[in-house]
């Protein structure tokens, strides 16, 4: 059993830095001169996918067999956490693409099928989606409408995702639609379609508060026939594939808000030493400093949480409870750094031109994506109760 004092030095390592090096490098050159622009505007920078891809980024868990970069979940929070100190927007395209869609087809596609889009996701040359949550489906997922209907070698998916990360831009999606009853845990099944497959089209995209570089639309599906060759795993098992999928997003999600976390703080830690009142640095009251150092704290237990639920993820261990609880805390850590960093600002934090503003509007989601805090919290409590 891996102690506290092993993790801490795992999660310490120079190859572990030199891989955080390499993603704050990529996102001060290829994001952070375009922040603001792409916020405005809701673009979505496909071109800056690419590049991180080219760099690894795109496939972190998946082994180099099939071109990914076959690092460690330690090395995957690095990345998505520096990625998102400076847009949190692409932080979270990033994880997406990283846990969801391509994970799903690692974890449970067949030789075949691995070898076939693996690699593409992996080099950034396919943008991945992955499509579980329905208009009227957010937490109730065995209630979903899509349906996949059996006719002969093919299957036709019939209905509509929301929500969903690049579910405009996407070139591929994991798709789980219901073969059976509704609330029927086993009456799911997960698909690859690709863009461009007739009946597979894209419907509004979402006007949103936050992580407005990252795409959030819908994908349509009107009698979408797709081989069955295109089937992930036995049928009937995609609910349950998806909840596996979700402990390790729910990383993604603690590593997404870590980075808001350590961002707000930061530009806040920075600020503070900077902005005089009173003859001196506001840093010097100890109202400023107090908020800086439960800043500090909580930044350091969030981290910690999630190298632990790393680790766990690494030794093969259920990490249910443990990705559950790190990205609850994460999370809601996140939310209130980005309020207190606003605060510290004052008036300055209320606008577009300090940095906090955006940390503030895009920390929300982190509550919200890959299951909400109440959620986090259902899970937690079934486990304690039931161990």
């Amino acid at each position: 059993m891996m102690d506290t004092s092993t993790m801490v030095s795992m999660h310490e390592t120079d190859s572990l830095r030199m891989v955080a090096d390499s993603a704050r490098d990529f996102a001060e050159k290829y994001l952070r001169p375009y922040v603001m622009e792409w916020d405005e505007a809701q673009h979505f920078p496909i071109d800056a996918m690419r590049k991180a891809g080219e760099l690894g980024f795109l496939g972190v868990i998946i082994p180099t067999e099939y071109g990914g970069a076959g690092m460690t979940y330690h090395e995957y929070i690095a990345i998505v956490e520096q990625i998102s100190i400076v847009d949190p927007s692409i932080g979270l395209s990033v994880a997406a693409h990283n846990s969801l869609c391509t994970n799903h087809i690692y974890l449970f596609g067949n030789e075949e099928q691995r070898c076939k889009w693996l690699p593409k996701l992996t080099s950034g040359e396919y943008i991945g989606a992955w499509g579980l949550t329905e208009h009227n489906t957010g937490s109730d997922a065995k209630g979903m409408h899509t349906t996949a209907r059996k006719e002969g070698d093919e299957w036709v998916l019939n209905g509509t995702k929301n929500f969903i990360t690049h579910g405009k831009s996407g070139d591929i999606a994991v798709v789980i639609a219901r073969n059976g009853e509704k609330g029927d845990s086993h009456g799911m099944t997960a698909f690859v379609v690709e863009r461009g497959t007739p009946g597979f089209n894209s419907g509004k995209k979402e006007n949103k508060l936050g992580m407005r570089a990252s795409e959030t639309a819908e994908m349509v599906f009107d009698n979408c026939r797709i081989p069955d060759a295109n089937r992930l795993g036995e049928v009937g098992k995609g609910f349950i594939q998806s909840m596996k999928i979700l402990d390790g997003g729910r990383i993604s999600i603690g590593a997404l808000s870590l980075g808001i976390a350590k961002g707000a703080y930061q530009a806040s830690l920075k600020y503070s030493k900077e902005r005089h009142q009173f003859g001196k640095a506001i840093s010097n009251f100890q109202s400023i400093a107090f908020k800086l150092a439960d800043m500090a704290t909580e930044i350091e237990a969030s981290a910690l949480m999630l190298h632990k639920a790393a680790s766990d993820k690494e030794q093969g261990k259920n990490v249910t409870k443990i990705g559950a609880m790190a990205k609850m805390y994460a999370s809601e850590v996140c939310v209130k750094i980005a309020n207190e960093a606003v605060q510290i600002h004052g008036g300055y934090g209320f606008i577009k031109d300090y940095p906090v503003e955006k940390f503030y509007r895009d920390a929300k989601l982190c509550t919200i994506g890959e299951g909400t805090t109440e959620i986090q919290k259902l899970v937690i409590s079934r486990h304690i109760l039931n161990s």
